[in-house]
């Protein structure tokens, strides 16, 4: 919105200095955290009200986990807020790709709203049946999938960029749109697997959240993409913008999020930020770079694939108890260390994702 200030600009003054999408991310970013610094306290306050008892903790979870009941969930909203805002106040709003993330984004908030909404209604920890969130994520990402071919360059539809590899696409045709929906929704549920301890989701997303961004940007500039060899996406360096607003938004959150949780993002915020972070990496054409980018969302789960298949097959674990974070607090790990070393994890997975920009 405030780019159109670039109207009123002689090219010398200040509003000349929304046309840089590096100031416009700088701004997001801090109107996300102090919108989550503003209004974490109060929605807090109102969840907690609200809910009573808070997030229904599992029976069969881990024994530490029970300190954690009446413990407010849905703080996703908080992020949601946050990151909505400050995209539609410093995005283009002439920019396809700023309104095919954020409606994916918030479609998939609602879904985990609905679903937080039911658990904590009911006071269990089933909510809405799996079955029915999985056709409706499908359903929204294969329109996601639909959009992304229309306003995707006719040179890059229905076309898989594959990594370190020179101006190599592979034409998936009608198969793209399947495969879109495999990777926006394994997104979503990975993101929401891995929100099981407090503040383990929301790092890794902020990380991922900024490494995509620095892609978006630099596929969306011609020179950088001639410098890389990387396929050029006009009007994708936008995305930056919600990026920023994400990371911003997350650290507000993260600021009552941290042990102990005053607030639960729950499967509105999980659902949201995974559903967003697969979309920018379908807009982007780096979705085989995203599964390295978010390797701990995808080992997280794996480990519950596995975990299901060997014990439907078997009778047995291959973990203690999965998703995979879970596993480690059984061998003894305390919390905090399984929280900052899958931080750690996330970053380095980060920077070689990062890296594959560079190296053909």
């Amino acid at each position: 919105m405030l780019y159109w200030l670039t109207n009123f600009s002689d090219g010398g003054d200040v509003f000349n200095l929304f046309n840089y999408i590096t100031v416009r991310a700088g701004g997001a970013f801090f109107t996300a955290l102090i919108f989550g610094f503003i209004f974490g306290r109060p929605l807090i306050n109102l969840l907690r009200k609200r809910q009573g008892k808070g997030q229904p903790i599992r029976d069969d979870g881990p024994e530490s986990h029970f300190a954690k009941a009446g413990t407010p969930t849905m703080g996703g909203v908080l992020i949601l807020g946050a990151v909505s805002v400050a995209t539609l106040l410093f995005g283009r709003l002439d920019n396809p790709y700023i309104w095919l993330v954020l409606g994916v984004t918030i479609s998939f908030g609602a879904i985990g709203f609905i679903d937080d909404f039911a658990k904590v209604s009911a006071g269990n920890a089933r909510g809405v049946p799996g079955r029915v969130r999985l056709l409706l994520g499908f359903v929204i990402a294969a329109v996601a999938g639909g959009v992304a071919i229309y306003v995707h360059p006719e040179e890059l539809q229905a076309q898989l960029a594959v990594p370190v590899f020179k101006d190599v696409l592979l034409n998936m045709s009608y198969i793209y749109i399947p495969f879109v929906m495999i990777v926006i929704v394994g997104s979503a549920n990975a993101v929401n697997l891995t929100d099981g301890l407090d503040g383990l989701a929301i790092m890794p997303v902020m990380i991922a959240a900024g490494t995509l961004g620095v892609i978006a940007y630099a596929v969306g500039r011609v020179d950088f993409t001639d410098y890389l060899d990387v396929h050029y996406v006009p009007g994708t360096g936008e995305l930056l913008i919600f990026a920023a607003g994400l990371i911003g938004g997350g650290l507000g959150f993260l600021w009552y999020n941290a042990p102990p949780a005053a607030v639960f993002m729950g499967d509105t915020g999980s659902l949201a930020l995974g559903g967003a972070l697969g979309t920018i990496a379908v807009v982007t054409k780096h979705e085989l770079v995203w599964a390295v980018i978010g390797g701990l969302f995808v080992v997280e789960a794996l480990s519950v694939i596995i975990q299901v298949l060997y014990f439907k097959s078997t009778g047995k674990r291959v973990f203690l108890m999965a998703p995979i974070h879970h596993h480690f607090e059984k061998k003894g790990w305390a919390e905090p260390q399984v929280v900052i070393r899958f931080w750690i994890i996330a970053l380095i997975l980060a920077l070689i994702g990062l890296a594959t920009l560079k190296v053909r």
